[in-house]
């Protein structure tokens, strides 16, 4: 799948829920500590202009307010980062950064498109909705993750992995090896 096929797909599912997200559950807690929900879209929001900038020298454009409009913010921001796959230069870009150099597309993908489906769980804890993720995108992100486990978790983006039932399906496995408590 392409990279932007695959943003296509994840934020169809994650645009649900900041959609679905009943107004007043905005400022409920998030499964990240000390995040509420419009947090969750706030990390996803900010982190990648940064990324883009530092690491590619692209310049994403402006975003409105997470504060006043999460789903504004929300929509603005993804239809962005969809322009930018969908244009076929972004192919032959390279974004060099931590953690070395990539085809700027295909960093996109593997850093940022991977955090808006992991946050799209949080996202609907916080807020209530469906918690269901693709459960062969979770065993596919599972196997890939463990053999990093001591590098991804001396990064501090996640928690220490949660123990689970030897039968847990790959969402529960997943979610628990990045240290949500499901």
């Amino acid at each position: 799948m392409s990279a932007a096929d695959s943003f296509r797909q994840t934020n169809a599912a994650f645009a649900a829920r900041v959609h679905g997200a009943p107004a007043e559950r905005w400022d409920d807690p998030a499964p990240c500590e000390g995040w509420v929900a419009r947090d969750v879209v706030r990390h996803l929001v900010e982190w990648l202009p940064a990324f883009l900038q530092h690491g590619a020298g692209v310049e994403l454009g402006s975003v409105p307010s997470v504060d006043e409009d999460p789903v504004l913010a929300w929509d603005t921001f993804a239809s962005l980062v969809q322009a930018l796959l969908d244009d076929p230069a972004t192919a032959t870009k390279t974004y060099t950064g931590p953690p070395g150099t990539h085809p700027l597309d295909r960093a996109i993908d593997q850093f940022f498109t991977s955090d808006v489906f992991l946050h799209t769980w949080d996202l609907a804890r916080a807020t209530g909705q469906d918690e269901t993720l693709d459960e062969t995108r979770c065993a596919h992100m599972l196997a890939g993750m463990e053999p990093w486990d001591d590098a991804l978790r001396s990064s501090g983006h996640y928690g220490p992995r949660q123990p689970v039932a030897e039968d847990a399906n790959a969402q529960t496995r997943l979610l628990a090896f990045i240290g949500r408590q499901v």
